[in-house]
């Protein structure tokens, strides 16, 4: 079966639906009048009901490297082309997700694969033991991997599907116990039960977020949880 390597995080070649539909609009308005629209021209265009979802998704397209801001120029965003040509939509599914095209000769992937473990299944959705170490592997793409040790897991649930995270991906993980607000991670529950979840801090809590509105969020103790790496891809095999 044919494997798709999907980015999803910052610096990689991935966009949602939306992020595309803008970063298109935004291109050919600039092509049509010479200057950038308004937030509230692209909002829209996008038919969002508030400019802050268009900021949201400007600041995404930034950190991915499609836009860059000019600076002293009010309104100035300038779409980096060459990135635009790189995209294709994945055909095999309907979820909002762009991914990077690999194909090429056999020779030139295997000389730019790294071999990772798999250490075994993670829950989306209800919490399940622990991570299980074994001696499975995955080979992945050398310019997805950060600097750094990391490993990937086998996804189980359904509970972050509106990321494009489905029941049997394989999600690609940078081991580290530090994340951001709004990061997708693997945290650790009572030293005993692992689950994959966008995680959000405040104060002496974490809130355990989904992206399926049939599971809850869970907010625990900060001392309950221990993050024990952050998402960095994604493999789909079709």
């Amino acid at each position: 079966m044919r494997t798709l390597v999907e980015h999803i995080y910052r610096n990689e070649s991935m966009l949602t639906k939306k992020q595309k539909e803008l970063l298109e609009y935004i291109q050919s308005y600039q092509t049509k009048s010479g200057v950038t629209p308004s937030y509230e021209e692209m909002k829209a265009a996008l038919n969002l009901k508030s400019k802050s979802g268009i900021h949201r998704l400007v600041i995404a397209l930034e950190e991915r490297g499609f836009v860059r801001r000019l600076a002293h120029k009010a309104r100035a965003l300038e779409v980096i082309k060459d990135a635009i040509s790189t995209l294709k939509v994945s055909e095999k599914t309907n979820k909002n997700i762009i991914v990077g095209d690999f194909t090429g000769s056999n020779k030139d992937e295997n000389n730019k694969l790294s071999t990772l473990p798999l250490l075994g299944k993670i829950a989306a959705g209800t919490p399940i033991e622990a991570i299980q170490h074994n001696d499975s592997s995955v080979d992945v793409p050398k310019e997805m991997m950060p600097i750094g040790e990391s490993y990937a897991l086998t996804v189980e649930g359904e509970s972050m599907i509106n990321e494009g995270i489905y029941d049997g991906d394989t999600v690609l993980i940078k081991k580290t116990n530090l994340v951001e607000n709004g990061d997708i991670a693997v945290a650790l529950i009572d030293d005993s039960e692992a689950t994959l979840k966008r995680i959000r801090k405040k104060g002496q809590s974490i809130a355990l977020e989904s992206a399926n509105p049939i599971y809850e969020t869970r907010i625990l103790s900060s001392h309950r949880v221990k993050i024990q790496g952050k998402l960095i891809g994604l493999l789909r095999k079709y």
